[in-house]
């Protein structure tokens, strides 16, 4: 793959990063069923892929590393559980700036759990997160729909930081399709015996926003990342996932006229920059897919 199309390939990934709230909200069912069913079709297209394009490269795993990868799956599908749960109660907007925050979760739990000194400039990053998520909430009272999904944000924004430690030490040496593809069978396998009595409710309308969710918002957008990661840097790709809000909100502005104030778009701005910060000028940054 070259530069030019590796760089194609990880805007693609953004936008399609990007298109998960929004579709999200379009699925007119419960986030249990969004979730489960997301990781059905996952599964389909990573199976695929792993086929089509990392054949010979997958290797078995031994318990130990299987076990680790299915508590990874665990967390990610605690973490689009609430992402989607404050998509419903908030809108898009918010929620996925509530969740973009992760990265300042990230270096704060990275200097806990791997004893890991933060560089001053990591203590800034913190700081411009917590300015930016303050500002994203129009006001900040308990009864609030948008700041009771900001909340169910962050947590979602705080659990996808747990899966990218965990998966500092399940996935090394590992396969990503591979990894990725035992995360989501986790997912489905936990969340199916749940969400098996909303099936028949499902409509078939929904069926297509979820297929899409999980076949290209999931299965494809990993896979362009991973190729991505081949030719580019990753700070170069992090600082393009930063953009994933910028097309979620633009999208969710367009189809359902959520309107973000212009404190929500200053707040949003902090919390953009300080990724960016964060990828640019802090030597230990890595890029991770996103939601």
């Amino acid at each position: 793959m070259q530069t030019r199309h590796a760089l194609l390939a990880i805007h693609l990934g953004a936008v399609l990063f990007g298109l998960t709230g929004v579709l999200g909200k379009l699925a007119q069912t419960t986030p249990l069923m969004i979730t489960c069913g997301r990781a059905l079709f996952a599964v389909l297209a990573l199976t695929l892929f792993a086929r089509l394009v990392s054949r010979g490269s997958a290797q078995p795993l031994p318990m130990r590393r299987l076990l680790l990868l299915a508590l990874g799956g665990i967390l990610l599908g605690a973490h689009w559980l609430t992402f989607f749960h404050a998509v419903k109660i908030s809108g898009v907007a918010i929620a996925t700036l509530g969740f973009a925050g992760f990265p300042a979760f990230t270096l704060l739990l990275e200097s806990v759990l791997f004893r890991e000194r933060l560089h001053w400039l990591e203590f800034v990053v913190v700081g411009l997160v917590c300015l930016g998520l303050a500002l994203v909430t129009p006001h900040f009272e308990w009864a609030s729909e948008a700041t009771q999904g900001l909340l169910w944000a962050v947590l979602s924004g705080l659990l996808f930081s747990l899966v990218s430690l965990l998966n500092r030490v399940s996935t090394k040496g590992v396969d990503p399709v591979q990894a990725a593809l035992w995360q989501n069978l986790t997912i489905a396998v936990c969340l199916l015996p749940f969400s098996w009595s909303v099936l028949p409710t499902v409509s078939a309308m929904d069926w297509l926003w979820i297929g899409i969710l999980g076949v290209f918002c999931t299965g494809l957008s990993h896979s362009l990342f991973v190729a991505s990661l081949r030719v580019l840097k990753a700070r170069t790709t992090s600082v393009i996932l930063a953009l994933e809000p910028v097309y979620g909100i633009s999208i969710a502005w367009v189809l359902f006229h959520e309107r973000p104030t212009l404190s929500m778009l200053a707040g949003g701005a902090l919390i953009i920059f300080a990724i960016v910060l964060s990828s640019r000028h802090i030597p230990k940054a890595k890029a991770t897919p996103s939601a």
